[in-house]
């Protein structure tokens, strides 16, 4: 997978520093990913949720913060659309944002 936007990651870490080892891995994991389907990702990471949009999102740091993210699976990219707290995530609409 492209990630795309990994500054979105690196600003937030540098916010809450707690965050920055596990989502320095979660970029080198899904960067090495071939994720075909949502379901390969809930294989690899079965606590992420498929939305309904398609959107996918992680919990990070054991479910203090949360990443959303838009997946394109033809041509494997990954477009980061969120990164925040549990209550940030509460306040946005995940499918739309």
């Amino acid at each position: 997978m492209r990630v795309i936007a990994k500054k979105i990651l690196r600003d937030f870490w540098h916010k809450h520093a707690d965050s920055e080892e596990q989502l320095k891995t979660w970029y080198k994991e899904a960067s090495k990913a071939t994720w075909n389907s949502p379901v390969d990702i809930k294989a690899e990471y079965p606590n992420s949720s498929i939305l309904k949009s398609g959107r996918v999102v992680f919990n990070i740091c054991g479910n203090s913060y949360r990443l959303i993210v838009d997946i394109t699976y033809v041509r494997q990219w990954m477009f980061i659309r969120f990164i925040g707290t549990h209550n940030d995530y509460n306040k946005v609409d995940a499918d739309k944002i």
